[in-house]
């Protein structure tokens, strides 16, 4: 927590002597107590749940089980090279994302469903750092960029080659962001990563 002791606005911010941050007009009418969260906690927390028509439920899958049922409810899956920004973030060098910057991927292999197109533009930005998933294979859990704030790793690695497990939203546009901590966007080492060959052996046993 933080505790502020400031003036702000025309109210008061003190701390009784049980420590509890309290906001106090200087009128003295109205008390609210304040709770904060650490300065680097996100915005939105990161929770662990799917969509099951108009339902949001949790999810209660583990281990193996996570990717298994990943793989089973992609609609598209694809090996990319992540070749540059489709649209450029108001501030490139910065080290928070932009929510308007997407990343154009060149295809290069379709592991499941049915793609012609050349290129597939997702949301996202580039970096210049490896984030590969220092996990055993199957992966069970996204790589270390998406284990905060809104779940999803959201940075690609300009020119490195990644998996993308996609499901089409609302808006009938393919998406990473259906499977909250989940492995949908993973980096990959070689067109024959371990990732790699365990999800094509997956996609084809259906």
């Amino acid at each position: 927590m933080i505790y502020l002791k400031s003036v702000l606005a025309g109210f008061q911010i003190f701390t009784p002597a049980k420590g509890l941050p309290v906001l106090k007009l200087r009128a003295g009418i109205i008390t609210v107590c304040i709770w904060m969260l650490a300065a680097a906690a996100p915005a939105v927390s990161c929770t662990v749940s799917i969509q099951v028509g108009n339902v949001t439920i949790g999810r209660t899958l583990k281990g193996v089980e996570i990717p298994i049922d990943m793989v089973a409810g992609a609609d598209l899956i694809v090996r990319v090279t992540a070749v540059g920004y489709a649209t450029v973030p108001a501030e490139p060098r910065r080290t928070m994302l932009d929510p308007n910057a997407t990343v154009r991927f060149r295809i290069e292999e379709v592991v499941k469903g049915a793609y012609t197109e050349k290129e597939l533009i997702l949301p996202g930005g580039l970096s210049d750092v490896d984030d590969y998933n220092e996990r055993g294979v199957p992966y069970d859990f996204v790589r270390p960029a998406g284990r905060s704030g809104d779940c999803v790793a959201s940075w690609y690695r300009s020119q490195a080659q990644f998996l993308l497990v996609l499901k089409r939203n609302a808006k009938s546009e393919y998406s990473a962001r259906w499977y909250p901590l989940g492995p949908t966007n993973e980096q990959l080492r070689s067109a024959e990563d371990p990732w790699l060959l365990w999800v094509r052996e997956r996609v084809a046993r259906r």
